[in-house]
């Protein structure tokens, strides 16, 4: 017989989660007290930051993450972590303490008294065990759910007193080894019919997404692309990119507009939307999609994706292996040259304030081909996508469910997962007070993560979305005086201003240098954002 406790542990090793990343509370101590040392903590200071690393962490390894949560306080801090965690389908195995079972009944403090019901919508699957021997296999079949497609978070309630509970080795053991295979299920002749439609089509274009942003997915969408000649979108609204931004079939980010979109997508009569929705959309700016001799079909692993597309075919299946597959199939369908894409010239700012874009051009011209930039600076995120020089997979990430705080934690869990790499963090003024805490997790553990803060000192896209609908002034749309140099050195992160391209080249060269965090605010002029 072994406890509880270290049958967990057995669990999580088996699925490579022995990263933890936690911000511990009285009901968590049992779990935590005594540490394997093949295990690693990473402590957060606020459980929506807690979350915003291993979201990262987790897009970044390809892998699930594992979050130790506080009973209620600490599941309902994370939920706005976890709304971005869903919209993006990242596996996470999330643990919540609770109370010892014999004060589940009674109106104890830190009782959760609702534990599967908090969490969602936000989860896949969450469970509180029955007994304290079902908690091996509910942390089981967490880590698999959380992994299946579609991806996503999970959470398993676990009363503190659970832990010191017996059970049998074998049992343990099976569960350990267990493993669930995916299999591609990609039917041939679908495939050979997609094949056919392509080949038939006058005028083909391929929409990409966060799906397929993989080595296997961006290997079959730029063979698709060159063996049959296709134009390639950035689908809008999505939070990583599935295509390199290099090639030169790429032809930039789809408007984030019905309106938008339909104008961009004239005069294309067949439209291939891979690893992406079909659409998401803000604001609400109505118009025509297709016209009326086009054909839109989109390939998803998720049903529900599948199923709420608002026109076209749906084919649910691994859409990396359909890209594969069709890439053989329709070989040498079409032929003749392929129109440019459109290149948007690198920003080259005048000395002085510098322009949104101007920052970004500024950061491509210093990060290593494969630098990892995490966006959250949602007044100029299109001037990223337009600046940034996407060359290797997983080198973009930003908040897919729009919920701030996620861009210094998020780029802490991806730097985490993939040292190797240079990460920069782009983040709005108004953005970086949602996640400050994050900070201090960035200089004890010494992540070299450069966080570049723009600084406006407003909530611009706001502004921005005020004058779309047409109102009057509205109030609590300024932040002036805050002081990010001064608040990032409080937290032990070296942080400096920069005014002008020259001082922010400097600062960024001494940023990706340094073996700890580096702050960089820059001052921005956002007469010229305009977001819609």
């Amino acid at each position: 017989m072994i406890s509880v406790r270290e049958a967990a542990f057995d669990i999580f090793r088996s699925h490579h989660l022995t990263t933890v990343f936690g911000n511990p509370g009285s009901t968590e101590l049992p779990m935590l007290a005594g540490l394997p040392p093949d295990f690693r903590y990473v402590l957060g200071l606020q459980e929506g930051v807690v979350v915003g690393m291993a979201d990262g962490y987790a897009q970044a390894t390809g892998r699930p993450a594992l979050v130790n949560l506080h009973s209620a306080p600490g599941v309902a801090t994370a939920m706005g972590a976890l709304v971005n965690a869903a919209a993006a389908r990242t596996p996470l195995v999330l643990t919540a303490g609770q109370q010892v079972r014999a004060l589940l009944t009674g109106p104890a403090l830190l009782t959760n008294p609702e534990p599967t019901v908090l969490p969602r919508p936000l989860v896949k699957w969450s469970v509180e065990p029955p007994r304290a021997e079902d908690v091996p296999a509910a942390l089981a079949r967490a880590a698999h759910l959380a992994a299946l497609p579609p991806r996503g978070p999970v959470l398993v309630s676990l009363p503190m007193d659970d832990w010191t509970a017996q059970v049998e080795v074998d049992q343990v053991r099976i569960l350990a080894e267990r493993r669930v295979s995916v299999g591609a299920g990609v039917d041939a002749q679908l495939v050979r019919n997609l094949a056919a439609r392509l080949a038939a089509a006058r005028s083909p274009v391929l929409l990409v997404g966060a799906g397929l942003d993989s080595p296997a997915g961006w290997v079959a969408a730029v063979r698709l692309a060159d063996r049959c000649r296709l134009p390639v979108h950035w689908a809008p609204l999505e939070p990583r990119c599935g295509f390199p931004t290099t090639h030169p079939a790429f032809q930039g980010v789809l408007p984030a507009t019905e309106a938008g979109v339909g104008k961009a997508l004239r005069g294309h009569d067949f439209v291939l939307v891979a690893g992406a929705s079909a659409f998401r959309y803000y604001p609400y700016a109505p118009g025509q999609l297709l016209g009326p001799d086009a054909e839109l079909v989109l390939l998803t692993d998720d049903p529900d994706e599948a199923a709420r597309a608002s026109l076209g075919q749906a084919v649910l299946a691994d859409p990396v292996a359909v890209l594969a597959m069709l890439a053989e199939e329709a070989a040498l369908a079409r032929t003749g040259p392929r129109a440019p894409g459109p290149r948007p010239e690198p920003v080259d700012d005048p000395e002085g304030q510098l322009s949104a874009a101007g920052v970004y051009a500024a950061i491509a011209r210093v990060l290593p081909p494969d630098g990892v930039v995490v966006c959250e600076s949602v007044s100029n995120m299109r001037d990223c996508q337009d600046q940034i020089r996407l060359r290797r997979p997983g080198g973009y990430y930003s908040p897919a469910g729009a919920s701030l705080g996620f861009g210094v934690p998020a780029a802490i869990g991806v730097q985490l997962a993939q040292p190797d790499r240079s990460v920069t963090a782009v983040v709005g003024d108004g953005a970086l007070q949602y996640a400050l805490p994050a900070l201090w997790t960035a200089a004890s553990y010494d992540v070299p993560v450069t966080i570049v803060v723009l600084r406006n000192d407003r909530y611009a896209v706001l502004e921005d979305f005020r004058d779309f609908l047409g109102l009057a002034e509205v109030p609590g749309l300024r932040v002036p005086g805050i002081d990010t140099v001064a608040l990032a050195r409080a937290y032990g992160v070296a942080a400096t201003r920069a005014d002008g391209a020259g001082e922010l080249a400097d600062a960024l060269h001494d940023g990706l240098g340094r073996t700890g965090p580096t702050v960089i605010e820059v001052p921005i002029d956002g007469a010229a954002e305009k977001h819609w």
